[in-house]
């Protein structure tokens, strides 16, 4: 069995308070990306083994793959000898949730080829134990997320805009990014109000603790919002990537050729078309 495992980018996300728990309350509403996505192939083997075709990336038992495995086995009581493969297509430390969709789509590969049906609910709660934002994948539709990103709302969004990603060459650590939610300070000339595409509102309160440290994504943020193709401009998650919500007819190829001249050729990109 091959699964797609799609990216996904945050619309807007806002925090409301730290839990005693230690995690962040917060509301968000994501978009799955059409046409990026990692590929997971499942097949039968004497044991289980990850094997993944980008350097650096763990294929031990610290993999959110594995660790989905092992919780699945664990819950269903139900062994999973598959030899897994999985195909990178979406950055690492990018904001996107690869990670995340990877151990999401993990689960239901293994609840359907097990034949053990769980239902989305105690697929859910498992993914819940691995991370906050793992849930959400399973639906693989627009949702609104709360709480610490588990309670999830499948949405009908009529999102019909094209997308420009664009990722530097470092990573953001998601928890150290909330971390410094609470302290951080806006940077004067940088624009972090809610942006209107369609009636929904862009925003991003990630974006100042973010933005804070890496004043590279307030300038890309920055430079997209004035360029004339682009609608509004915005970080996704934890970063780093940048997307850039296009206007219809626009030049995507363009767009990007003029960003990687004038800030950095090394930059990752992306077009996600809708």
């Amino acid at each position: 069995m091959t699964i797609s495992a799609p990216a996904k980018i945050n619309l807007s996300l806002k925090i409301t308070k730290k839990r005693p728990d230690g995690f962040h309350e917060l509301e968000t509403l994501v978009l799955p990306l059409p046409g990026l996505a990692d590929e997971l192939t499942f097949q039968e083997a004497d044991q289980f083994s990850l094997i993944c075709n980008t350097p650096g990336v763990p294929t031990d038992e610290t993999n959110l793959v594995s660790r989905a495995l092992r919780l699945f086995e664990k819950e269903s009581e139900i062994p999973c000898p598959y030899e897994v493969t999985l195909t990178k297509k979406i950055p690492h430390g990018a904001g996107l949730g690869g990670g995340s969709a990877d151990a999401a789509v993990t689960f239901l590969a293994l609840n359907k080829l097990t034949g053990a049906g769980l239902p989305i609910e105690a697929l859910s709660d498992l993914a819940a134990e691995l991370g906050s934002d793992i849930p959400l994948f399973l639906h693989q539709s627009p949702c609104w997320c709360r709480g610490r990103g588990e309670l999830i709302e499948p949405v009908t969004l009529d999102w019909n805009h094209d997308l420009l990603l664009f990722k530097p060459t470092f990573d953001i650590p998601t928890p150290w990014a909330y971390s410094r939610w609470a302290q951080s300070k806006e940077i004067s000339g940088i624009s972090y109000t809610p942006q209107d595409v369609d009636g929904i509102a862009l925003f991003n309160d990630l974006e100042r603790p973010v933005f804070d440290k890496y004043r590279f994504l307030a300038e890309l943020k920055e430079q997209l919002l004035h360029e004339n193709e682009t609608s509004a401009a915005m970080m996704s998650g934890s970063g780093s990537t940048v997307f850039a919500v296009l206007k219809p007819g626009s030049d995507a190829t363009a767009l990007r050729d003029r960003i990687l001249k004038s800030l950095d050729p090394t930059l990752w990109s992306h077009h996600v078309a809708f």
